[in-house]
């Protein structure tokens, strides 16, 4: 029996390329692997034309449910984003595929793991780190940085040459990502940071802000020590949670954004990004935390969730910099219970009311007129204990303006008397 290479296979324009490619300069059998995080995608086509285009096998890894609990939640609880935007949609689903991939090598004795990540972006950094995490042993083969294809274009011309379909339309070359979480889009047009997006003809998960209904739409989220359980009164599993935030989100032009950013192997670059769902959830999930957090733990935990997004975008997600993290996150997590009310209006997301039995809102305290646990007269003592570093500064500044002037003084006194 031959050598086998596992690849992680999409069906779409790159890995399809990929499979040929392989068989030309590998004496290997192909195993495709599609890793099912909840993109659109219809497998049994996908599989057939895997196997139509020369692997020995395709399989398909439905893993949505492990994506949800244990990749997209810990990124919620953290609030965790990138350059303050993006939600992490492809960073958070890497590692678990590579896990996946990872699985199936051992399971077919493969000598190798391919994908279609390309070597100016992140996804090779997040897929090679994943697999030596579980298979240092394992070669990776990443035909982008080695094959002589410079573009999209070529890999269609490579295609046709070869009498293998394109799996898709060269007017719609967008380059994309899609999960249950999020969709991405790069190419054609954002290519240049200077052009608007052409948000019609490109968004897939929703519509644009202006297409958007013209009456405004109330969620109710709920959450148990920071994972989301229900929506409008409705207990959910995750999946089925995020799929009707994404509906709900999409239908008024939510989660949309363009950024452009700095990726892991030094240049900028831009994309946009649809996460309906996702953001509504960022959104209800900090709201409950403004209610149920002291103001130490919150502000430390913002610096905690910008440093874990820094790690998940980079790859970094099987390292013990990413455990301790989460891990510190989850203690912060055992009071944010409760429910958010949003309202959800042309691309907008508001604040509409929350509820926890561990808010840390006293009504008596915060209310202008006096309660019974706060004395107005306590603040003077506190300010001027506060304010210490401030009041002795001055008397030093002015203590120190007043010696100056008298000696001034009796400079200025002497040089009369001698002239």
């Amino acid at each position: 029996m031959k050598k086998r290479i596992v690849l992680a296979y999409s069906g779409g324009l790159d890995t399809t390329v990929i499979i040929p490619w392989l068989k030309e300069n590998y004496d290997c059998d192909i195993v495709a692997v599609c890793v099912d995080v909840g993109q659109e995608a219809d497998w049994k086509t996908i599989k057939q034309r895997a196997l139509d285009t020369g692997a020995v096998s395709c399989h398909v890894a439905d893993v949505k449910q492990e994506y949800v609990e244990d990749y997209v939640w810990p990124a919620l609880k953290a609030n965790a984003l990138y350059e303050d935007k993006y939600l992490l949609g492809t960073a958070t689903a890497r590692p678990l595929i590579a896990k996946v991939l990872v699985d199936y090598a051992r399971k077919e004795k493969a000598v190798a793991i391919a994908h279609g990540a390309t070597g100016k972006g992140n996804d090779q950094v997040r897929f090679d780190l994943g697999i030596m995490a579980f298979a240092p042993d394992l070669e990776i083969i990443a035909p982008w940085r080695t094959w002589d294809i410079k573009s999209r274009e070529e890999e269609i011309e490579y295609l046709e040459k070869r009498n293998i379909p394109v799996p898709m339309k060269k007017s719609d070359s967008y380059s994309r990502d899609d999960n249950l979480w999020h969709m991405s889009h790069e190419g054609l047009e954002l290519e240049d940071p200077a052009n608007e997006p052409s948000l019609k003809g490109m968004l897939k998960m929703g519509v644009a802000p202006e297409q958007a209904p013209d009456e405004a739409e109330y969620v109710e989220i709920q959450f148990e020590k920071g994972i989301p359980s229900a929506v409008n009164g409705k207990k959910m599993n995750g999946v089925d949670l995020i799929k009707t935030l994404n509906q709900i989100g999409g239908t008024h032009g939510v989660g949309i954004v363009d950024l452009v950013e700095n990726r892991v192997v030094g240049m900028k670059s831009r994309g946009v990004y649809e996460t309906p769902g996702g953001s509504i959830l960022y959104y209800a999930h900090q709201e409950l935390e403004h209610l149920c957090l002291d103001r130490q733990t919150y502000a430390f935990k913002q610096t905690v969730g910008q440093k874990l997004g820094e790690v998940i975008y980079g790859g970094l997600w099987f390292t013990p910099l990413r455990e301790a993290l989460s891990a510190f996150v989850d203690e912060t997590q055992k009071t944010v219970t409760g429910t958010v009310k949003l309202k959800l209006y042309k691309g907008a997301i508001s604040a509409a009311g929350a509820s926890s039995p561990y808010s840390l809102y006293n009504a008596s305290i915060a209310s202008f007129e006096t309660g019974e646990l706060y004395n107005h007269a306590d603040a003077k003592g506190f300010i001027r204990l506060y304010g210490l570093p401030i009041l002795v500064k001055a008397l030093m500044e002015q203590g120190y303006v007043k010696e100056k002037q008298h000696i001034d003084g009796a400079d200025a006194k002497s040089a009369g008397v001698a002239g």
